[in-house]
């Protein structure tokens, strides 16, 4: 038979042990949804197989479809944006986020237009003075 004053101590220690293990318990990591896979993105002329998309997005739009030729973007194979070249609003899904087509739709309807950035280097005075030095 053990002795009540140690039975005390025993239970005293093994309370304490315990107690101490509880404040070192790993915390769970809150939970984080994993990442959206990326999207696969296509810009294009339209054409005649997009006219039922192109009515869907401007019905989303509660505008009238615009006459002529557009250029569109799909992500993962759907309409999800159009610019008319003629010009006018841009059509866009409302329940996709898009706003990171707008530019690239814009670009692309300027190469198309032939209105395509021209790249050349900008000369200082200086420069053009230097150059002409040397001549």
């Amino acid at each position: 038979m053990i002795h009540p004053e140690v039975m005390r101590l025993m239970m005293k220690e093994r309370f304490l042990g315990l107690q101490n293990s509880a404040r070192r318990a790993p915390r769970p990591e809150p939970f984080i949804p994993p990442a959206a896979p990326p999207a696969d993105i296509e810009l294009r002329l339209c054409s005649v197989r997009d006219d039922e998309a192109l009515e869907r997005l401007a019905a989303l739009n509660e505008r009238p479809l615009p006459f002529g030729r557009f250029v569109v973007a799909f992500s993962n194979g759907r309409l999800v944006a159009a610019l008319p070249l003629g010009g006018g609003h841009v059509l866009r899904d409302p329940f996709v986020a898009t706003e990171q087509l707008l530019p690239l739709l814009e670009l692309r309807a300027d190469q198309i237009r032939g209105r395509a950035p021209r790249r050349h280097l900008s000369l200082r005075p200086a420069t053009l003075l230097q150059r002409s030095a040397r001549a």
